[in-house]
């Protein structure tokens, strides 16, 4: 689900709160920097402990109660405002806040000369994400958006298996997510933060269509609108380079359960939650059966920052595994859906 800070970027009146009294990073080590203290922020936060040669070093939310007791757990030093945090020192800013803020705050930091790790979805949109993407080229930075299946150990683990032992290339592509009871002051039923279960859940299936299919070609929706004026419910039915997929996210059902992928040669199963993949299933046409199981460590979200992190250190501007198409074929698709059901937001 999406984080629940609040994300206009405007300065708090607070005094620098120094947790760590912080020395001087050792060479090799990346500073980080957190906009937003909401519970993915803590997740984050809590995976970069595991990361080697890393720490956080500062963060700023515009809720100055909520990010003085985030430095208390976690460390860093709290800014009195955004452009505080940009000019504090640290190498890298992680984006923790609400989806309508992503292309302001990344393309504030790409052009302060920071490297950017962006939640999902990395905008709300595909010209916004054609501008972030632009302020990356412009200032020979790393931008890569935090989308965490395919740095799991597991997903890695799968493709490696299959590329030893195949099941043909993969042509069908089923996944979904629904949640239900979601309060109703909640940011993914906020039409101003551009809420919708496409945005904050679908954006994981078009990943997993968009990685095994290549890009999308034709995307069919069908779903409904709550009382806020988002998407409560979509149901895709899409087209790509290499198959199809059906995919559904929802704020109001029950689905929460595991993806398919088909091939000629046989099919696998992600066991649930497959966002957070840990066990998978291959059955082969031939009544072979191979089960993987990967546990992860650190919550999760360490694998992604820790490869963020070998990417500064290489001089790297983009991910091998989350590369910029990725991302715009995934917005494209999110773009494509919302149209279809005509959900439009502010400026678009």
């Amino acid at each position: 689900m999406t984080d629940t800070t609040a994300t206009t970027p405007e300065a708090i009146s607070e005094t620098t709160h120094d947790a760590t009294h912080r020395q001087p990073a050792a060479p090799g080590v990346i500073r980080w920097g957190i906009v937003g203290t909401g519970r993915i922020a803590r997740r984050f936060a809590q995976g970069l402990a595991h990361v080697l040669h890393a720490r956080l070093d500062a963060l700023w939310s515009r809720r100055a109660e909520s990010a003085r007791a985030f430095a208390d757990e976690f460390g860093g030093t709290v800014c009195a405002n955004f452009d505080a945090l940009l000019a504090s020192g640290i190498d890298a800013l992680y984006i923790a806040t609400l989806q309508d803020s992503h292309a302001g705050y990344a393309i504030a930091a790409l052009q302060a000369g920071l490297h950017v790790l962006c939640e999902k979805p990395a905008t709300v949109n595909r010209p916004q994400l054609e501008r972030v993407l632009a302020a990356a080229r412009d200032s020979q930075r790393l931008f890569m958006e935090a989308m965490k299946p395919s740095f799991y150990p597991l997903y890695r683990k799968l493709r490696e298996h299959l590329a030893n032992e195949p099941i043909g290339e993969v042509g069908f592509v089923r996944a979904g997510c629904s949640v239900p009871g979601v309060p109703a002051d909640h940011p993914s039923l906020s039409f101003e933060h551009a809420g919708g279960a496409l945005l904050d859940i679908g954006i994981y299936e078009m990943f997993l269509a968009v990685d095994w299919l290549g890009a999308p070609r034709d995307v069919q929706t069908f779903g409904r609108l709550g009382a806020t004026g988002v998407d409560t419910f979509a149901s895709l039915n899409s087209q790509h380079e290499r198959g199809f997929a059906q995919l559904f996210c929802g704020l109001d059902l029950h689905g929460k359960g595991d993806a398919l992928l088909m091939a000629g040669g046989g099919h696998v199963t992600l066991h649930e939650p497959w966002w957070n993949p840990s066990r998978a299933t291959i059955r082969y046409a031939d009544g072979r059966v191979v089960e993987l199981d990967e546990p992860f460590e650190g919550g999760g979200l360490n694998y992604e920052t820790a490869h963020f992190c070998e990417l500064i250190r290489a001089g790297q501007l983009e991910s091998p595994l989350m590369p910029h198409d990725t991302s715009l074929r995934m917005i494209a698709m999110a773009d494509a859906a919302r149209a279809a059901l005509g959900v439009k937001f502010a400026g678009e």
